[in-house]
């Protein structure tokens, strides 16, 4: 393979990887901003509605960088790790006009992997939430709804048509997605990938341990951003183990379908690469 051809190689594929994820990505942040939920109704006797608003335990923004950030930074030292452990030669890729050590390569796959796996995950919770519309636990609180409830008229009937006297724009909107917990599922999401991704790349023998207490970190991370949801009345238990159990299928999906993690090395070997000082990355794995 020449340069030219390789050069093709590496930017087509890049190319394939941003659209992909563009195509998962994009509708996500469509919700975001103008995705309208479904306006479901309550009765004036359900007390599942009645808890008061508070403040989340764990912020979007420490879900996010935690969720995000942790399985970039594991992924990044392990592979990292695997490379300064090789008895090989240290091998470079040549990435268009530049050589880079091949660990960075393999960051890019499983990091590559790992984002679009987690634009899959928030994307199912975003269609669900938005077809379906249930009302947060504290959907009292937060509307104050213009229906009188001690009117005996009100006490079994279904309320569809009604008014809120909050006039927060954004907490209007999140009181209808209740249905499932995007805590949960982008938490179980990152989390159990990184347990697997762990699982599998993690082979330093120094400690038996180590790797475990790892997993049950990230494991654990996971339980009590769900938990959380529950005791600041942000989601009802069925939402938040809906949330829960969406995230963790779609990362086994990912890791058995998407990903190579559980691919045998010679199959990972023959696998599409970038050229390695000259040859491509099947004839340097084969020359080990």
């Amino acid at each position: 393979m020449n340069a030219e051809q390789d050069f093709k190689q590496i930017v087509t594929r890049i190319i394939i990887d941003i659209v992909s994820l563009l195509a998962v990505g994009l509708p996500i942040l469509i919700f975001f901003l103008v995705g309208k939920p479904y306006e479901r109704g309550f009765y004036c006797d359900d007390e599942s509605l009645r808890h008061p608003y508070l403040e989340s335990t764990v912020p979007s923004w420490l879900l996010y960088v935690v969720g995000l950030g942790l399985p970039i930074a594991v992924i990044i030292i392990v592979e990292y790790s695997i490379h300064k452990r090789s008895c090989t030669t240290k091998r470079k890729i040549r990435l268009l006009f530049m050589k880079v050590p091949s660990w960075m390569w393999e960051c890019y796959r499983h990091i590559g992997v790992f984002g679009f796996g987690a634009a899959c995950s928030q994307l199912t919770t975003d269609v669900a939430k938005y077809t379906i519309g249930r009302l947060r636990p504290h959907f009292f609180d937060v509307c104050k709804p213009d229906v009188d409830c001690s009117d005996p008229k009100y006490k079994y009937n279904y309320i569809e048509k009604f008014r809120c006297q909050q006039t927060n724009e954004r907490l209007l909107k999140e009181m209808r997605l209740s249905f499932p917990s995007g805590h949960s599922s982008f938490s179980a999401y990152c989390m159990i990938f990184i347990i697997m991704y762990i699982q599998v790349r993690f082979t330093w023998r120094g400690s038996k341990l180590l790797k475990h207490v790892l997993q049950y970190i990230c494991l654990t991370l996971a339980f009590y951003t769900a938990l959380s949801r529950i005791s600041d009345y942000k989601h009802h238990w069925s939402d938040v183990l809906a949330g829960s159990l969406q995230g963790i299928i779609v990362a086994v999906l990912i890791v058995v379908y998407v990903s190579d993690l559980l691919d045998k090395p010679e199959s990972n070997a023959a696998k599409e690469s970038p050229v390695i000082d000259g040859m491509n990355m099947e004839d340097a794995m084969q020359m080990r």
